[in-house]
């Protein structure tokens, strides 16, 4: 069966960010920062010009998506052992007897159980697929992929999406 899909994958498409992981129940790595690049693949009919998406809205909104991660602290909020919670002014996140703060403007809390490229890969196509549908437009399958390391990608594929309603 025929089917038609873009590819987006550019220079600007990259954040800055630091977070930290765990392995297993008590191993948690050391706060450390990734140059990510973050890459698109949308599938979907041919709409009435002959393409699935317009490759600026699908630029324009994944990049605003990945600049709001730039510059930040990633921390999860799903997480089972790292709690965090925050103040008007900052955030404190914690693992058994570690301890971080940070100012609020320099995190990024994320519903996410831990800042593996894979989750982060899954939240931003999330995101998008959100800001697609709030400009009309509905495809039929997205998956990401999230680069933190020069060749070292973590995917999500969202799988064949049902009819959306507009």
């Amino acid at each position: 069966m025929e089917s038609f899909r873009v590819h987006l994958h550019k220079e600007q498409l990259v954040f800055s960010a630091a977070h930290f992981i765990t392995f297993g129940a008590n191993i948690c790595e050391r706060l450390h920062g990734h140059n990510y690049g973050v890459r698109a693949d949308v599938w979907g009919p041919l709409e009435e010009h002959a393409y699935v998406v317009d490759f600026i809205a699908l630029r324009d909104e994944l990049r605003d998506i990945v600049l709001a991660l730039d510059h930040h602290v990633l921390l999860p909020t799903e997480h089972p052992t790292i709690r965090v919670t925050q103040t008007e002014r900052e955030v404190t996140a914690t693992f058994e007897d570690r301890r971080w703060v940070f100012p609020l403007e320099d995190c990024v809390l994320l519903p996410v159980r831990n800042t593996t490229a894979e989750l982060l890969a899954k939240h931003i196509g999330g995101l998008l697929l959100k800001a697609l549908a709030e400009r009309g437009i509905h495809p039929a399958r997205v998956a990401i992929g999230v680069d933190e390391n020069h060749g070292q990608w973590g995917e999500w594929d969202s799988g064949p999406l049902g009819p959306m309603e507009p």
